[in-house]
């Protein structure tokens, strides 16, 4: 029985209402006979945060778009299985079916003292090359994705194949979509926009317009699950008191439209209207649709994921899913999905101390790259200021460029020695150690922190040495707001991430043993019939069937 292939048409968006209504199951009936051949449309959608974790938490309380998910094929321990879990690098491993060690996305941020034009710090979805001297802004661009993805591939083999993709963040669309994208969006500011030089399309234009009426009325807080209550109390972390919000949003604050759940339904209404624009799913060349849902995470920086504003996200966004599934379905499309999170998260240490993790906190400033600097510069009578780089107290780090070769080893051994002394530190692992450390092939679940290390690890952008911060403790010194909880470290909570697997009148099972999101695009190819030459994926084929078949054979 195979699964997946182009198609999908989507409904025309309508307008967010003020006060949403809680989840409940808005999907059209669906059809319990699989449709003969492969479905014409992909839709690939990316859950910003949505950690195993808290899957498990709220699993028995979906009712609309991720019930329907749950009677596909489910994998709830999926792993984005590097070390450096963030938006961009696990994205990066969606639809390429590689690790960041081959696509070269190694953090959010990294270092590149090269660079002539601006700060050091370069942004995994911009154009280096088009900075301009004095700016704060920056090109967006998909340039150092060194691999590509399945829907540059699907237009390889036949270029009327379509490939589009929307989300909350650039990053999170560029990384999916990839390098030969029809159309893309994200959000910036009160509005999608796209590529610089490209044009806002008819129906994002309408979709900007529907947001543009809802900013300027504002919007009532979303109502409070009976079930959420327990979750709906205050906690103080440093100024920032968090726990209690309902995403009321006052007229004309677009930041509070960012960080709620209309953002997210704004994006799959947005999905909807370019699927009809496109007519993606309407001919025998599969598309390819792929969704990146930016506000879970934003909710879980600003709020952590323990309070009623995550329970109300979650709720909202389950909504969402089932009303844009049920959009899809009303267009008589033969559509296969896939859903799956770039990363997971962590709650504020102040609840998890609450919550009997005593060894939760935050982190000290003396791992940070201006402390180590003060004491390596004294140490080895250098200039401090910029000594060490790091783009914030965990992952990779730099030492200055203009330090002599044979200094800068004893510089970074030494950095290793004081930083591993740190009560806070639970490793640091050097580039020579890292990249002498072999891919690792077995299970996601039992590798080594150096394993973890090597599959984010690409020499072209990653640090001279890496710093893995022990269980519980949060990179965040100092919460302020908007930001007080955060993820990106080597452990579970932040690499288990849930990966299911939906067609219409597939036989649903449940497979408990580990997998990793780079085992997607070798499922969607083969699902597809698309041929990728062998060697071209870090991940392998799943077996989608639930059954004696091997939806894989097209792969082979």
């Amino acid at each position: 029985m195979t699964f997946a292939r182009k198609a999908a048409a989507l409904l025309a968006a309508v307008a967010m209402p003020a006060v949403p209504a809680l989840a409940q199951d808005t999907s059209a009936p669906v059809s319990k006979t699989v449709p003969d051949g492969a479905p014409r449309l992909v839709v690939a959608i990316a859950i910003d945060q949505f950690s195993s974790d808290i899957f498990a938490q709220y699993r028995q309380r979906f009712t609309g778009g991720l019930a329907r998910l749950t009677q596909g094929a489910v994998f709830p321990s999926g792993y984005q299985s590097h070390a450096a879990t963030e938006t961009c690098p696990g994205h990066s491993t969606i639809l390429t079916g590689n690790r960041p060690a081959h696509t070269g996305i190694i953090a959010n941020y990294w270092i590149d003292q090269s660079v002539t034009v601006g700060r050091t710090k370069v942004y995994c979805a911009e154009d280096v090359s088009k900075r301009v001297a004095g700016s704060g802004d920056y090109v967006a661009s998909v340039g150092s994705l060194l691999v590509p993805t399945l829907g540059d591939w699907m237009k390889r083999a036949n270029p009327e194949a379509l490939n589009i993709a929307v989300s909350g963040k650039d990053r999170a669309a560029l990384m999916m979509g990839g390098h030969d994208i029809d159309q893309v969006y994200w959000w910036k500011g009160d509005k999608f926009v796209t590529l610089a030089g490209r044009e806002i399309g008819p129906k994002a234009a309408a979709q900007n317009a529907e947001i543009a009426s809802t900013l300027a009325k504002g919007a009532a807080a979303y109502p409070l699950p009976a079930w959420c209550a327990r979750a709906d109390r205050a906690v103080r972390a440093g100024d920032v008191t968090v726990g209690t919000g309902h995403f009321a949003m006052k007229a004309g604050d677009a930041e509070a439209f960012r960080v709620s759940p209309r953002l997210d339904r704004a994006t799959l209404d947005l999905a909807v209207k370019l699927v009809d624009e496109e007519k993606l799913g309407k001919d025998a060349v599969p598309d390819v649709l792929a969704v990146s849902l930016s506000v879970t995470d934003f909710v879980g920086h600003a709020t952590g994921t323990e309070g009623a504003e995550m329970c109300i996200q979650l709720t909202q966004l389950d909504l969402a899913l089932g009303d844009f599934f049920a959009s899809l379905d009303k267009r008589g499309i033969d559509y296969a999905v896939v859903l799956t999170a770039d990363h997971g998260g962590f709650d504020i240490p102040e609840r998890l101390d609450e919550q009997a993790l005593e060894q939760a906190d935050r982190v000290k400033k003396s791992v940070s790259d201006k402390a180590l600097s003060d004491v390596l510069g004294k140490r080895f009578g250098l200039a401090a200021d910029g000594l060490i780089l790091a783009d914030g107290a965990s992952g990779d780090y730099w030492v200055r460029k203009d330090v002599a070769p044979g200094l800068k080893g004893k510089i970074v051994d030494d950095a290793k020695a004081v930083l591993e002394a740190n009560p806070q530190v639970e490793a640091v692992l050097t580039a020579a150690e890292i990249a002498a450390t072999p891919m690792p092939t077995r299970s996601p679940e039992v590798w080594t922190m150096a394993e973890r290390a090597r599959a984010s690890y690409n020499p072209l952008h990653s640090g001279d040495f890496v710093v893995f911060l022990k269980r519980g403790i949060v990179p965040i010194a100092t919460p302020g707001p908007g930001y007080i909880a955060t993820h990106g470290s080597p452990w579970d909570y932040d690499r288990r991430v849930p990966i299911l697997f939906w067609r219409k009148g597939m036989t649903g099972f449940e497979q408990p043993s580990a997998v990793e999101t780079v085992d997607i695009a070798p499922s969607l190819a083969a699902l597809i019939g698309l041929k990728i030459p062998e060697g071209s994926f870090d991940g392998r084929c799943l077996d989608l069937d639930g059954g004696p078949g091997n939806t894989c054979g097209a792969a082979k």
